[in-house]
């Protein structure tokens, strides 16, 4: 069976690069010449723990959506206003009680340009409960596999809990409205 799972690639402020680390997670190749102003919706299909997934990726996103079963927030080490901005979409994301997200580091080859050390970027993920990586989309296409590939994998786990406890429930109300219909009955004498 296959399993289809939507994420949102964010970052407000313009030099993130988060087009080049969506795509470069989609074909291997760090594409040098995008820059990406309009919407765009990316699909892939994936095999994750021997289970076939339709990953559809939507990029850039500006502000969390409630469809996502998943957001990356991204934001430039070199750039303190991507941070900043970085910030208020994870107050967004708690607001819109999306679940499952990760903040995103990038640009990590820049680090003599850096002005967000990797321990504000740390302390922020804890502080919003979160995945938390620098990565570089021009250098390594494995260290943005592996974190893609947790916050799958951690969606997954969410979605197939949602599921047996909505299906947990739903038996649960059956047997109300079973026993409501049936229920013990008392014996007239």
């Amino acid at each position: 069976m296959d399993f289809s799972l939507q994420l949102c690639i964010g970052g407000q402020h313009p030099g993130v690069a988060s087009s080049r680390l969506t795509l470069r997670l989609l074909t291997h190749r760090f594409l040098m010449d995008i820059f990406s102003v309009l919407d765009s919706l990316y699909r892939k299909r994936l095999s994750i723990d021997g289970r076939q997934l339709n990953l559809e990726v939507f990029d850039p996103c500006s502000q969390p959506v409630e469809w996502a079963d998943g957001f990356v927030v991204v934001y430039n080490i070199s750039n303190r206003t991507s941070f900043i901005n970085a910030e208020n979409i994870l107050q967004q994301i708690r607001e819109t009680r999306i679940e499952n997200f990760c903040l995103v580091g990038n640009k990590q080859d820049l680090c003599h340009a850096r002005q967000i050390f990797e321990q504000e970027g740390r302390s922020l993920a804890q502080d919003n409960h979160c995945l938390f990586q620098e990565v570089s989309a021009a250098e390594s296409y494995q260290e943005i596999a592996n974190l893609f590939t947790q916050l799958i994998r951690q969606v997954m786990e969410h979605l197939k809990y949602r599921a047996d406890r909505r299906r947990y429930s739903s038996s649960k109300s059956m047997a109300k409205l079973i026993n409501n219909m049936f229920g013990k009955r008392r014996k007239s004498m």
